[in-house]
Formats: C-alpha cells, sequence, structure tokens
C-alpha cells in the first residue's frame, strides 16, 4: 500500500475476477488509500463491456469504444462461422501447460476460455481452475487436439513414449500457441487472446477459416 500510495494515482486499475474475495480486496483497499479502486470484469466474452467501461472511466468513450466494437465484431465473425458444427462434433481439446504437459484447465477456468468458445475441454467435465494431470487420464481423454504454451513440451512430446498412442500425437495435431508480444491462449488472459482466438479457430477449423 505504501508504494501504491507513493505512486499518486488517480486510479486503481484492476481486470479480473469480480467474485466476493476480490470486491472485499478492492473495497479495503480504497478505504485504505483514499484511491478510486476501479475492479472490471475479465472474463473473456465481456471484453466488449470492460473496455466501454474504462472509456467511461478515463474519459476516453471513443477510443473504448473502437475496441468494444473490434472484440464483439470478432467474437460474432467467430461464432457465425462455427454455428453449424454442434458442440458435441467440435474437436476434443487439451490444453498443455508446463515442461511435462501435465497442467490444464478445468471447466470454466479462465486460461480455457478460448478453447472452450471453440472445441471441447477434455477436462470440462470437472469445474475449476489449473490442474495438475497424470498421463493415464491424458491417455484415457484421448484428445483430438493438443494446445499447448510451453516450448519445451511441444519440442520433446512426439518422441515421448508415454505421449505416442495419444490421438493428437499419432495425427501430428499438438500446437505450440504463439506468445508475442503476450501469450495468444493465456498467460495473461486478457485481450491479448482476441488474436489468439483467431489463430484457434484456424488451428481447429482450417476450412472455415482460411
Amino acid at each position: 500500500l505504501e508504494s501504491v500510495l507513493a505512486l499518486k494515482p488517480d486510479l486503481i486499475l484492476d481486470v479480473g475476477s469480480t467474485s466476493g474475495t476480490f470486491v472485499s480486496l478492492a473495497e479495503r483497499v480504497q478505504q485504505q488509500t483514499n484511491i478510486p479502486y476501479a475492479l472490471l470484469d475479465g472474463r473473456f466474452d465481456a471484453a466488449g463491456e470492460t473496455y466501454r467501461k474504462l472509456g467511461e472511466l478515463i474519459g476516453r468513450k471513443s477510443d473504448a469504444e473502437k475496441l468494444a466494437r473490434y472484440a464483439d465484431d470478432t467474437f460474432k465473425m467467430i461464432a457465425d462461422r462455427i454455428t453449424s458444427i454442434a458442440p458435441s462434433a467440435r474437436p476434443r481439446v487439451y490444453y498443455a501447460r508446463g515442461p511435462r504437459g501435465l497442467v490444464t484447465g478445468l471447466g470454466g477456468s479462465i486460461n480455457v476460455e478460448t478453447i472452450e468458445m471453440l472445441a471441447q475441454n477434455v477436462a470440462g467435465a470437472n469445474k475449476g481452475g489449473l490442474a495438475n494431470v497424470s498421463i493415464e487420464q491424458v491417455l484415457l481423454w484421448n484428445p483430438d487436439v493438443i494446445i499447448t504454451i510451453d516450448q519445451d513440451f511441444a519440442a520433446t512430446v512426439r518422441s515421448d513414449p508415454a505421449w505416442s498412442s495419444i490421438k493428437a500425437v499419432r495425427d501430428n495435431r499438438v500446437h505450440l500457441s504463439p506468445k508475442m508480444p503476450f501469450g495468444w491462449v493465456d498467460f495473461p488472459p486478457s485481450v491479448n487472446r482476441l488474436i489468439g482466438l483467431r489463430w484457434l479457430a484456424e488451428v481447429l477449423y482450417p476450412d472455415k477459416f482460411p
């Protein structure tokens, strides 16, 4: 708090979870610093509305509206192109994090929002955030596609006997997500994922996103 006060900001801006825990933290910091604290919704599908709220807060409504419209148009364009594919017919995707690929995002996790917009998350039956899983569990899921953000895992998975029987590995459908200037699928889970949504759509549905 001392560091924040020393900076003398006009506004503390926090984009992420708006659960009770974070609301309580925001209220406490605002009371202790007397600095307005704005907690905005960090869910991916709320990007447009979050941009608009930010524009109101900092007096840049016009700039915010352009960015909000881009987010809204991106979501609509992608949803329209895959609407004819039933959810049960969409690819089954495993999201691999960590050098061994054994950390993934459970159903509803902020880390797999782009994947769950487009495909079936094989770990989606259990709700939560990031979780450690076993290779045996991945073998049981037998995903069609693996998306990873870890370069070491991407470089070794095809030669690892433990992963060799998994459909995504056999079919050469292991994809390393770009991460410049920020991660395209996750890390951080923010608006950097808009370009990642387009990339992921092309990976999963190349015929619909030439």
